[in-house]
């Protein structure tokens, strides 16, 4: 099955980092989160990856046809115009990404709709290339399979970016939470799997955006399912959200880093 990732957007709440690199560049630690999003399905065996690019796609491109001599031990002839020797292969070897061109001012229901000739099975993964969790992608695709529907998306709570007040009777704070989980309240945390009929949902048009009428028809025709992660889910959708991110990778227990 194939992990489709949207990567096209520039991020605009980024806009003096995105000047320079795509969203999905940015790091967290000294890999991309893109990369981070791509280990977590690769933990679970999936590592055929169709990345939808868009802007700044030269750079996404780079960064893959370089992984290998930037991440490993060289041996450089340099009289010679032979590769270099790499002396160990990195734990990402058996990755295969197509890198597609999904068009720069696209928007995502029209990304998905331009990669469908590269899916070639009934099933196919999908996920934004801004957030990361500790999803059980297992147990997501044997709940897609449990049911008869086109679409399962990972219904997840999100953090709240205020500080949340617990308020006694008589005007005291009781608690007072800073990362506090917006309980009773459930979110689209990305992280679907879809039958391939999900393509007669999504136009070629730049303005097609898959969360508006592609999503909401699918609800309505009775074909979306949710499977319910009440664990770690993290967007990256602002510097703060990056600051979190980078603040629990350093802490050595960064929630969705499963290998």
């Amino acid at each position: 099955m194939k992990v489709v990732i949207l990567c096209g957007g520039r991020g605009m709440r980024f806009n003096e980092t995105t000047e320079h690199k795509p969203k999905p560049l940015i790091e967290i630690g000294v890999k991309p989160i893109l990369w981070h999003i791509m280990k977590i399905f690769s933990y679970y065996g999936y590592n055929d990856f169709i990345l939808c690019l868009g802007y700044k796609s030269e750079m996404i491109k780079k960064f893959f046809l370089e992984y290998e001599l930037l991440s490993n031990d060289l041996t450089i002839k340099l009289a010679y115009k032979n590769k270099p020797d790499i002396h160990t292969a990195s734990l990402e070897h058996d990755w295969k990404i197509t890198l597609a061109e999904t068009g720069l001012n696209a928007l995502t229901g029209a990304r998905i709709k331009r990669i469908e000739k590269y899916i070639d099975s009934d099933l196919f993964m999908l996920a934004y290339g801004d957030s990361v969790a500790n999803v059980n992608i297992k147990n997501l695709v044997d709940f897609h399979h449990s049911h008869n529907r086109i679409g399962t998306v990972t219904a997840v709570h999100p953090p709240s970016r205020f500080g949340l007040l617990d308020i006694g009777l008589q005007k005291e704070v009781k608690q007072f939470k800073e990362k506090a989980v917006m309980e009773g309240h459930y979110v689209n945390g990305g992280f679907f799997v879809f039958n391939r009929r999900l393509f007669d949902y999504v136009e070629d048009d730049d303005g097609c955006s898959f969360e508006q009428e592609p999503l909401e028809r699918l609800a309505s025709d009775g074909q979306l399912a949710a499977y319910i992660h009440n664990s770690y889910w993290q967007c990256m959708d602002t510097y703060r959200d990056w600051q979190l991110l980078n603040e629990e990778w350093e802490s050595g227990n960064a929630p969705w880093k499963l290998w």
